[in-house]
């Protein structure tokens, strides 16, 4: 049965819980999107003129980097308070965040005007940016999964997912608009501004639907059970350590390195590389997300009837077998091969990634959820930011071939976890069904 908890607005709804948590993941993805692509595209040049091309966007896409270091630092802060306090009001807290960093982006001066300054600001503002994002993703899938049937977690995990790839979509519309609408000049004297300026829109209706949701019953209920952990970071740590690296693990090599060499790398090395048309590529980008949107929904679903490790499994195993493959299509130099390329390595993360929440949740105990989730998940971005930087540094000397051996090496790493993380999830599992449905 439908778990349904009154308040002000009416009936609180699993469903409803879902859309309030997958706003945040929308303005998640679309703000790192945006910002990945745009450092690729003309951070270099506004904000890193004094190094040559190819250094300049390695400058830029640094500070994509300095976003992921923070991040697990935010994981700690707002899983800490998310463990004591409470989900709601750290979703809160993150959304607000998420909003006004990227609109403070949207009106920072660049190098021409402040100088060094500006690469500062720049800088400052992927910070707190990533504290922010380090807190968000682990807080809304523990909303909506403490809030689905035991049944549907699953299912109605992946709805929080599909942010994903609606951000990558929002973003990359709003880009190929002003790219269309616009000359090179004017893109980038001030059109790539606004769509950062637009994400104060998102930042106001998510909110708004937010404060609309009550806190989950599963917090509820240890409030209730006076079961509040102290440090939550220390009893992660003291009691759970292997489950920890094991998420970090599997979400490095099957969701961060895949994705930052299908959706930002490619982004980079088929138009400064290969030379391929900007806004065909940006639809392509388009096309492929809004279908792989389904089987983010499907995968869900799925893992509520045969499983979620035979999912992660299959998924993890296809991005092994594609990480070379990957660049030998790009490089028939045709736009046709790059969209095949996108769907060869976006289809198995994008199935990956809807199994994640449900799977995670499943093997912390309750009161550890915020803090576990966050702090595992958000680690693995250290490294995973690196991969646009790294990659750049490699290409003009040793090809491809390195990016391609990253990709199969940490999808092997994330598919040894996901089998030793077996026995840990058995025994988390039990907690998880003592509770209830939530």
């Amino acid at each position: 049965m439908v778990n349904r908890v009154q308040n002000s607005g009416g009936a609180v709804t699993p469903a409803r819980v879902a859309i309030a948590s997958m706003v945040g993941t929308v303005m998640e993805w679309y703000d790192f999107f945006l910002y990945a692509f745009t450092a690729a595209l003309v951070f270099g040049h506004l904000f890193f003129p004094k190094y040559s091309s190819v250094a300049g966007t390695m400058a830029a896409f640094g500070t994509l980097a300095v976003g992921f270091v923070a991040r697990p630092l935010g994981g700690v802060i707002f899983g800490h308070f998310g463990d004591r306090i409470g989900r709601k009001t750290m979703l809160i807290t993150t959304l607000t965040m998420m909003g006004g960093a990227p609109f403070a982006i949207g009106l920072l001066p660049t190098y021409e005007t402040i100088g060094m300054w500006a690469a500062i600001l720049l800088t400052i503002c992927r910070f707190l940016q990533g504290i922010a994002l380090g807190g968000e993703w682990g807080g809304a899938v523990l909303m909506t999964v403490e809030y689905a049937p035991a049944n549907q977690r699953g299912f109605f995990g992946s709805v929080v997912q599909i942010g994903a790839t609606l951000g990558l979509v929002l973003a990359t519309v709003v880009l190929f608009g002003m790219s269309y609408l616009l000359s090179k000049e004017d893109f980038i004297s001030w059109g790539w501004r606004v769509p950062f300026l637009l994400s104060i829109i998102m930042m106001i209706a998510g909110l708004y639907i937010r404060l609309r949701v009550t806190e989950t019953p599963a917090f509820q209920r240890i409030l209730a059970a006076g079961k509040i952990a102290k440090f939550p970071i220390l009893e992660v740590l003291r009691d759970h350590p292997k489950i920890v690296i094991y998420v970090a693990a599997i979400y490095l090599g099957a969701i961060t390195v895949p994705f930052y060499t299908v959706w930002v790398f490619l982004t980079y090395y088929a138009t400064a590389v290969l030379k391929l048309d900007r806004s065909m590529l940006l639809l392509g980008v388009v096309v492929v997300n809004l279908l792989l949107t389904f089987a983010i929904l499907f995968t869900g679903w799925l893992s509520d009837r045969i499983g979620r490790k035979a999912i992660l499994v299959v998924g993890t195993l296809f991005i092994a077998a594609v990480a070379f493959p990957f660049f030998t299509i790009l490089d028939y130099r045709e736009i046709g091969w790059a969209w095949c390329a996108m769907l060869l390595m976006g289809a198995p993360l994008w199935a990956v990634w809807g199994v994640l929440p449900a799977y995670f949740t499943e093997v912390f105990p309750e009161h550890l959820r915020y803090t576990g989730i966050s702090l595992g998940s958000q680690a693995a971005t250290i490294i995973g930011g690196l991969v646009p930087l790294f990659a750049t540094a490699v290409l003009s000397q040793y090809g491809t071939w390195p990016i391609s051996a990253l990709v199969f090496v940490s999808a092997g790493l994330a598919l040894g976890a996901i089998f030793a993380l077996r026995s840990c999830e058995l025994k988390a599992s039990a907690s998880l069904g003592n509770a209830g449905a939530v």
